[in-house]
């Protein structure tokens, strides 16, 4: 009998707190209000819209890493599936995210290896960096409008060339990376199942959470329109992942406050929203995930006890 996992919740512990205790300090020093006031407005009906978006945001996701699971011989009902992947969210909090790739393997009876695990994962990120890159996209139409033209021109044709490079290796060096990487010939088989299926519903996940940040946009009282505010959303947590910090904090912040100042917002109200969109789109996910995981464990000590 496996013995069940035991659980890092004193690393994930220290993270949350040293998140909370930053972006406190940083409210308590560059905000117009108080910390506790700036987190009271997530209890407004604005609020609640908000998280709502977030919620469906995973459980759209949850839908696909089911999908995914059953491409690996693992079909998991409806309750059970999205209770493992919310699960996965708790470790999030990890360089790059790659804790999350434990998904697969918390699974009671016949859990994932690892290798299979990882590719689900890949194929995850891939998917997700698809879409994000796709909202980033009228970000680039404002560049052009509201930057210097000569700065906003060289930004947007360094940026295609760096893409249409990295493009290019990809198409050549495809075949050396599969056969090296064994996960990643696993996560290209998972993306080539059904991808009309998981695109639309990453496409869908996406545009809900950044409909999200645009409310509380709105109401910070930030005029900006609801694709500029999505795409502010998606560079920062492309830019975030980028970084391999953990859940891209550090870098996911100071790219949405630097894009919401950009758009118009003081330094106080830009610090405010960043603050509230990344407790609705990523603390409340990990709270959730915590839940879910210690109920995980929970079922499987019993399982394997049993």
């Amino acid at each position: 009998m496996r013995p069940a996992h035991r659980l890092p919740i004193k690393p994930l512990l220290l993270v949350l707190g040293l998140a909370a205790t930053a972006y406190a300090v940083a409210l308590a020093v560059f905000g117009e209000s108080t910390p506790i006031g700036t987190v009271q407005r997530l209890w407004s009906w604005v609020g609640l819209q908000a998280a709502l978006l977030c919620l469906l945001n995973y459980f759209l996701r949850g839908l696909r890493w089911r999908l995914w699971m059953a491409q690996h011989q693992r079909p998991l009902g409806l309750i059970e599936g999205l209770r493992l992947y919310l699960a996965g969210y708790t470790f999030t909090p990890t360089p790059g995210n790659i804790g999350e790739a434990a998904r697969g393997m918390l699974l009671a009876r016949n859990p994932l290896n690892a290798a299979q695990s990882l590719a689900i994962f890949g194929a995850e990120r891939l998917a997700d960096l698809f879409c994000l890159l796709l909202m980033c996209l009228p970000l680039v139409g404002w560049l052009l409008t509201h930057v210097e033209s000569g700065s906003a021109t060289t930004l947007v044709i360094a940026f295609g060339l760096v893409a249409l490079a990295v493009l290019v290796l990809l198409i050549k060096f495809h075949g050396l990376l599969l056969s090296r990487f064994l996960w990643l010939h696993e996560a290209w088989r998972c993306l080539a199942t059904r991808p009309l299926v998981w695109l639309g519903l990453t496409a869908v996940a996406w545009a809900a959470q950044g409909l999200a940040v645009w409310l509380l946009c709105r109401d910070a009282g930030l005029a900006i329109e609801p694709l500029h505010a999505a795409a502010v959303y998606a560079v920062a947590m492309v830019g975030g992942a980028l970084s391999m910090l953990p859940a891209g904090m550090g870098g996911t912040e100071v790219l949405l406050a630097t894009l919401l100042v950009a758009h118009g917002a003081s330094a106080a109200v830009a610090l405010s929203i960043t603050v509230l969109v990344r407790v609705v789109t990523l603390w409340l996910a990990v709270a959730i995930g915590a839940l879910a995981l210690v109920y995980s464990a929970a079922i499987r000590h019993e399982i394997t006890f049993r």
